[in-house]
């Protein structure tokens, strides 16, 4: 489509394409400026209207004569707004009207004029459920492009903030924030990701962030552990970006896409920082002990029954106490199985009835299952013990890889004892040294290759870094 001087001609060929006479929520609006026809294109819901109803106001005391011949020029003297623009690409002007910016055509210029007074339903920027901190701020990321970078923007009060933004898909054209820091970001990496994002081919990122990870890194799918770092909460992505990473927002998603990421990175929480050093420190190497434990737990345990000759005296405690009548590998991958089965269930389940039907549940499955002669009460135990400590750290992601690894090291370790676990625990590590970030490099950086002074970051946590100026004590 080209835009016509004809004011008629533009009127027909939008009808046409909106198919306004269908489309509820397609409004157009006819309306004299300066003794020229003009109409309104927007989008009922997205757009302020008392913005517009002000515009609206001034244009409807111009006169004919005060009509300057230049689009330009009446765009600079005549649109009392900030953020408008003009725009001769037909395809460009209705993606921006179906996003929500109000398009207007008036009679005699060949131009379309577009003010962006957009507003989206959003709810409120509260904490997010699963990032919770026991210290910092409280707002967190929400479904809102332009929300979620001005939260970071809050944070960040440089000129070297720079927020690009790009699209993906064919239909859905989903908007997509690139944020860095221009002296401190990793140029080559840069320019890989914003390239490999243009070159996506899709019809719509239906299932947003996890759509463009899967557009960004499709190799090596069966390897279960994290290419990126997640997070919904903006004090972390600013950090993130001032260490010289790179965040990802897509619109529509209050999730943030950290890169590059490594299970360092991943592990890593906002608690280690908003706590002394030593507090800190504590935190972050609990939570490296206990993801350990979630993963060699419950298999270790099924490798010393199975072998019960090789227990010290000390250990003798954890030998069971009465006969199970089934097998303990059945038990453990049953309780791995409804354990996601009442996870499932708690996040569908009515809020008013989460607390009343989890005691039950836990009643039921907890005290009958024992009785019963399904399950022990030492397999009950290690399980309750694996599940609560799978919350420890926020990444769904990491959680799950560790679930996979510790459900294939339970089926060797019941396959071919002492051999099982050996080669169950070199598929693990294996899985985690082989791995790599997106930009390419090692996934345990700095143990792989080895670097001292930042592994020590890694595992203490240190004073932040500041400046002091001249003079100050």
């Amino acid at each position: 489509m080209i835009f016509s001087k004809n004011i008629q001609d533009n009127i027909r060929a939008m009808n046409e394409i909106l198919d306004v006479s269908t489309n509820f929520d397609v409004v157009y609006r006819t309306l004299h400026i300066g003794g020229k026809t003009a109409c309104a294109y927007f989008i009922d819901g997205f757009t302020k209207d008392e913005v517009l109803l002000k515009i609206f106001q001034v244009w409807e005391s111009m006169k004919p004569e005060s009509m300057p011949q230049d689009a330009h020029e009446f765009s600079k003297l005549y649109i009392p707004y900030g953020e408008v623009g003009l725009t001769d690409n037909s395809d460009s002007m209705i993606i921006q009207l179906l996003t929500g910016i109000t398009c207007i055509f008036i009679d005699g210029y060949s131009v379309c004029f577009t003010i962006d007074c957009r507003t989206y339903p959003a709810r409120g920027v509260s904490e997010p459920e699963k990032d919770k901190v026991m210290r910092g701020s409280r707002d967190g990321f929400v479904e809102t492009l332009i929300f979620n970078t001005a939260l970071i923007r809050r944070r960040i009060r440089d000129p070297r903030l720079t927020m690009e933004i790009l699209s993906a898909g064919e239909s859905s054209h989903t908007d997509i924030a690139v944020c860095y820091m221009k002296n401190r970001v990793d140029e080559q990496m840069l320019s890989m990701i914003k390239q490999r994002i243009q070159n996506i081919h899709v019809d719509a990122l239906t299932m947003n962030q996890e759509s463009l990870a899967e557009c960004l890194y499709p190799s090596k799918w069966y390897n279960p552990f994290p290419k990126f770092k997640f997070s919904e909460r903006p004090d972390t992505a600013a950090a993130s970006i001032l260490e010289g990473n790179i965040i990802i927002l897509v619109d529509n998603s209050p999730a943030a896409m950290i890169l590059p990421s490594s299970v360092f990175d991943i592990i890593e929480e906002a608690d280690d920082y908003y706590f002394p050093p030593v507090t800190g420190t504590y935190l972050r190497l609990s939570r490296m002990a206990i993801s350990f434990l979630t993963l060699f737990l419950t298999p270790v345990w099924l490798l010393l029954m199975q072998n019960p000759q090789v227990l010290p005296p000390w250990l003798q405690f954890v030998r069971l106490s009465e006969q199970p009548y089934v097998p303990l590998f059945f038990q453990l991958m049953i309780l791995e199985f409804a354990i996601d089965g009442l996870r499932l269930a708690a996040i569908n389940t009515p809020s008013m009835l989460t607390t009343p039907l989890s005691v039950i549940a836990g009643i039921v499955l907890g005290e009958y299952s024992v009785k019963s002669g399904w399950f022990n009460s030492e397999t009950m135990l290690y399980m309750a013990f694996v599940t609560v400590a799978n919350y420890s750290q926020a990444s769904f992601e990491l959680g799950y890889a560790l679930k996979f690894m510790r459900m294939i090291l339970l089926i060797l370790i019941a396959l071919f004892n002492y051999w099982g676990f050996a080669a169950g625990v070199i598929l693990s590590v294996c899985a985690i040294v082989f791995n790599k970030t997106i930009a390419g490099k090692s996934y345990i950086y700095p143990l792989i290759p080895f670097k001292w002074s930042e592994l020590k970051k890694r595992f203490f946590r240190g004073r932040l870094p500041h400046k002091v100026k001249a003079g100050n004590s």
